[in-house]
């Protein structure tokens, strides 16, 4: 896509990055393996393009902070991937704020995926597709002042608004000395300058963050709770049975497996399952 249209879709109001497969078949530098069209979506949200939502920044899930520089990343590639099968090789991406997406409260689109939690709360307002990756709650600490399953119910513990971490942490850890942020960005922002002293969220993320931080932060524990993520449809969409298929297609085939030891495992450095369970 070149400058004038990337301008006017800005000019339009959507947060937006457009890119075109090549004769390699790449959709940024994700490599699609699954055939063109094998799950034909006609009336996609946005004519001539699919278009994908998220919350940034999600690190190794989007590898970028901007929509315009994204390129790869878990959840990038699986978008990519999702488009090809549909029929499309122009994927567009639309970031927007956490509360909004969580609330149904945006539209145009045709999934969104920002490591999202499958609730029966929230589905009461979204569709979910089937799930695509399991995920328990993680603690990071500052690697120079670590906490343990005792202390954490009494030094000051960061959340993020409106999501399973934060009801984790005031619903069955009973925690009272927390603080609310936004987004992830800002709630990792406020441990790095020590005016918390860990932060509770999904271990998927905690994990990324701890490479991110370049040795200021440690995953110090977890606590099991069996989530899975989903991606979000809106409710009642007739395309969402077929974006079903494309996922349980790129499931069956290895699909997501394979993304999941290129992004996932190789940046994270260890694995989940070593990281200590913490009883609540």
């Amino acid at each position: 896509m070149n400058i004038a249209k990337l301008a006017l879709l800005a000019a339009a109001g959507l947060v937006a990055m457009a890119v075109s497969a090549t004769a390699a078949d790449m959709i940024g530098n994700c490599e699609v393996t699954g055939k063109k069209g094998s799950f034909p979506i006609e009336k996609p949200a946005k004519a001539g393009q699919f278009t994908v939502e998220t919350n940034l920044p999600g690190p190794v899930w989007w590898n970028g902070d901007t929509p315009e520089t994204i390129k790869d990343g878990m959840e990038y590639c699986m978008a990519a991937e999702i488009a090809w099968r549909a029929g499309y090789d122009k994927l567009v991406v639309a970031n927007t704020d956490w509360d909004p997406l969580i609330a149904g409260q945006t539209h145009d689109f045709d999934v969104a995926f920002s490591q999202i939690s499958i609730t029966d709360e929230r589905k009461k307002v979204h569709d979910f597709s089937t799930p695509y990756f399991n995920s328990d709650i993680g603690v990071l600490a500052r690697a120079d002042a670590p906490v343990d399953a005792d202390s954490i119910k009494k030094v000051k513990v960061g959340v993020q608004q409106s999501t399973t971490g934060m009801a984790f942490a005031t619903d069955k850890l009973g925690l009272t000395n927390t603080q609310v942020y936004p987004d992830q960005g800002s709630m990792f922002a406020a441990l790095r300058a020590k005016q918390i002293d860990a932060a509770i969220t999904d271990t998927s993320i905690v994990l990324a963050q701890e490479v991110e931080s370049k040795g200021g932060n440690k995953v110090v524990g977890q606590y099991q709770t069996g989530e899975t993520y989903g991606g979000i449809y809106q409710k009642g969409n007739p395309n969402n049975p077929i974006i079903d298929k494309i996922i349980q297609s790129m499931k069956d085939d290895g699909t997501i497996t394979k993304l999941g030891a290129k992004y996932l495992a190789a940046s994270w450095g260890k694995d989940p399952a070593s990281v200590p369970v913490w009883k609540p």
